[in-house]
C-alpha cells in the first residue's frame, strides 16, 4: 500500500504502558503528556505524526488543523465520538479505534447494572454503611423469565445477550444492520422498536451516538413501555434523553436507571444522578485492567501494521485503503496517480474538471476500483508530490470542488488495466494504463494506442500531430537545439490522421512553445 510515515506519536491520556512499549519497539518515538488543555494540545501536536487518545481528549477540527504533520489518530477504545472524523478526513488523516478492546468489560458492566437494578444492590450497600438493617425497603425482583430489550446488536450487544440468557431472561432486540437470522443464532429475536418497547422489563442500549440515535429513548418511547421498565446505558450519553428519563423516574414509568455515560461528563446538574432509583458510574465501561491493556496493545499494533503496510484494522474513515495490502498494489496506486498526472497535464489549459470516471478492467482488479479512483484523483489534484491530497481525502476533496467521481469495473476477459476519463464541460480526455513487469505503463491516450507501452517514469513529453515522415525529425531538432536528449519514443499504431506520440526525455524542455508550430497539442511532465 501507499506508505504512511509515522515516526513520532503523542499519547495525550493515560494509556496502558504496553502501547508505548510496542510503538517504541517498532522504531516510533513516543511522548506522553497529560492532561493538556486544548491550547496546550494544539501547540504540542504540531511536532507529531500520530496521536493516541482515549475518551477525554477532544480532537476537534482546531486540534486536527494544528497538527500539520498528523497522519493517524488512534482512539484506544470503542467509538470516536471525541474525534472530528470529517475534519480528519479532509486532511487525509486516518482515524482508527479498537473495536474489540473493551467489548467484554462493557458487556460485564451492563450485566452488573441490570443485576444491581433488579436487587437494589448499591442502595442496600449504602444503607448498611449508614448503620441500617432495612430488608423490606430493598425488596427486589428476579431476572428469571423477564424480557431484556437490546437496542444495538453489535459485539457488546451480543455479549450482553448471551450472559443474560444464562439468568433465564428472554432477549429481544433491534438493529438496522445485523441480519435477524444472525442474531437469532445467538438467541435474540429481532423486531421493530415499536414492537420492542411494550414487551421489555429491561432495556439496554448499545449503539453509537449519531443523529438517528440521539434521544432514542424519550418521552414518547417511555410512554410506550411497560410501567416500571428499567433502563441501562453503558454506550454513549445522549442516546437516552436525560430530561425524559428524569421525568419517567419521577412518575414511576421508569422503575430504575443504570447509567455509566452522560451528555456532559462529569455532569454538572446532579438531579438525575441523585434520584433514588438511579445507579450511576463515572464512565467505567472500559475501566478494567484487561480492557485497558487490550486497547493499548491493539491501537499500538494497528498503527504499526498500517505503517508497515501489513493491514488496516479499526479505521473508520479510510475504507479505500482496505484493498491496498495485496501484493503489487503499490504499483497500481502509482499507475492511478500517474494516469491522473498525465490527464492533469493534458487538461491544464482547459476549463476546470466537471467529472471523472475511473474503470478497473480485469478480474484481478475487481476489488481495487476504490483505491484506483482515489489514486487517479490524487494525480489530478496534486500540485506537487509533497503538497496535495492522498488516498484518504482525494475523493471528498474532489466532491468539495464540484467534481463528480464515478467508478466502475469491467471484466469481459480483458487483461488487467485501468482507464481514467476526465471531462471539462464538452472536452474529454482518456488515458488507459497497466502494470507490466512491476512497472506502471501508459497503453492509450485519447484513443491513440501506443505501439510500445510508455513507462510512466521520468521526464515525458506528449504531443498530438498529423502523421508525417518529417514530424519526428523536426521534433528532435527542437529538442537538440535546447540541449534535451530523447531517451525513448512511442508512436500510435494508426498509420494516418491526428495521433498522440510520447518521448522520454533527459530533462524537460525549457520552452515548450518551441514545438507549438509543429504539433496541435503538446504537454510535458515529470512522473
Amino acid at each position: 500500500m501507499a506508505t504512511v510515515c509515522v515516526k513520532s506519536v503523542l499519547i495525550s491520556e493515560s494509556v496502558d504502558p504496553c502501547c508505548k512499549t510496542i510503538l517504541q519497539e517498532n522504531g516510533i518515538e513516543v511522548t506522553e503528556k497529560h492532561p493538556m488543555s486544548k491550547e496546550e494540545l494544539m501547540a504540542e501536536i504540531q511536532k507529531y505524526d500520530g496521536l493516541v487518545v482515549r475518551s477525554a481528549t477532544k480532537v476537534t477540527a482546531d486540534v486536527i488543523n494544528a497538527g500539520s504533520k498528523l497522519k493517524v489518530i488512534g482512539r484506544a477504545g470503542t467509538g470516536v465520538d471525541n474525534v472530528d472524523v470529517d475534519a480528519a478526513t479532509k486532511r487525509g488523516i486516518i482515524v482508527m479505534n479498537t473495536p474489540n478492546g473493551n467489548t467484554i468489560s462493557a458487556a460485564e458492566l451492563t450485566c452488573a447494572l441490570i443485576m444491581s437494578l433488579s436487587r437494589h444492590i448499591p442502595q442496600a450497600a449504602m444503607s448498611m454503611k449508614d448503620g441500617k438493617w432495612d430488608r423490606k425497603k430493598f425488596m427486589g425482583t428476579e431476572l428469571y423469565g423477564k424480557v431484556l430489550g437490546i437496542v444495538g446488536l453489535g459485539r457488546i450487544g451480543k455479549e450482553v445477550a448471551t450472559r443474560m440468557q444464562s439468568f433465564g431472561m428472554r432477549t429481544i432486540g433491534y438493529d438496522p444492520i445485523t441480519p435477524p437470522d444472525v442474531s437469532a443464532g445467538w438467541g435474540v429475536e429481532q423486531m421493530s422498536l415499536e414492537q420492542l418497547w411494550p414487551q421489555c422489563d429491561y432495556i439496554t442500549v448499545h449503539t453509537p451516538l449519531m443523529p438517528a440515535t440521539t434521544g432514542l429513548l424519550n418521552d414518547d418511547s417511555f410512554a410506550k413501555c411497560k410501567k416500571g421498565v428499567k433502563v441501562v446505558n453503558c454506550a454513549r450519553g445522549g442516546i437516552i434523553d436525560e430530561a425524559a428519563l428524569l421525568r419517567a423516574l419521577e412518575s414511576g414509568q421508569c422503575g430504575g436507571a443504570g447509567l455509566d455515560v452522560f451528555v456532559e461528563e462529569p455532569p454538572k446538574d446532579r438531579t438525575l444522578l441523585n434520584h433514588p432509583n438511579a445507579i450511576s458510574c463515572p464512565h467505567l465501561g472500559a475501566s478494567t485492567k484487561e480492557a485497558q491493556a487490550r486497547c493499548g496493545r491493539d491501537i499500538a499494533l494497528q498503527i504499526v501494521d498500517v505503517v508497515r503496510g501489513k493491514a488496516l484494522v479499526g479505521a473508520v474513515n479510510a475504507q479505500v485503503l482496505a484493498g491496498t495490502f495485496s501484493p503489487g498494489s503499490h504499483q497500481w496506486i502509482r499507475l492511478g496517480e500517474s494516469l491522473g498526472g498525465v490527464l492533469k497535464a493534458c487538461a491544464a489549459s482547459k476549463a476546470p474538471y466537471s467529472h471523472v470516471h475511473v474503470t478497473s478492467l480485469g478480474e484481478c482488479l475487481k476489488m481495487s476500483t476504490g483505491f484506483l479512483s482515489s489514486a487517479a484523483v490524487v494525480g489530478l489534484l496534486s500540485e506537487s508530490p509533497q503538497n496535495g491530497p492522498n488516498l484518504v481525502n482525494a475523493v471528498p476533496l474532489a466532491a468539495e470542488t464540484g467534481i463528480t467521481v464515478k467508478t466502475s469495473h469491467e471484466e469481459s476477459g480483458v487483461r488487467a488495466a485501468c482507464a481514467v476519463e476526465v471531462w471539462m464541460n464538452s472536452i474529454r480526455y482518456k488515458a488507459v494504463g497497466s502494470v507490466q513487469a512491476g512497472v506502471p505503463v501508459l497503453l492509450e491516450l485519447n484513443e491513440s494506442v501506443f505501439r510500445q507501452p510508455v513507462p510512466l517514469s521520468g521526464h515525458l513529453i506528449f504531443f498530438k500531430a498529423t502523421t508525417s515522415s518529417e514530424l519526428l525529425l523536426s521534433v528532435t531538432g527542437v529538442l537538440a537545439a535546447a540541449g534535451v536528449e530523447p531517451e525513448s519514443f512511442s508512436a500510435s499504431t494508426a498509420a494516418s490522421g491526428d495521433q498522440w506520440y510520447c518521448m522520454g526525455l533527459s530533462s524537460l524542455l525549457p520552452d515548450i512553445g518551441a514545438l507549438t508550430s509543429l504539433v496541435k497539442e503538446v504537454v510535458q511532465l515529470t512522473v
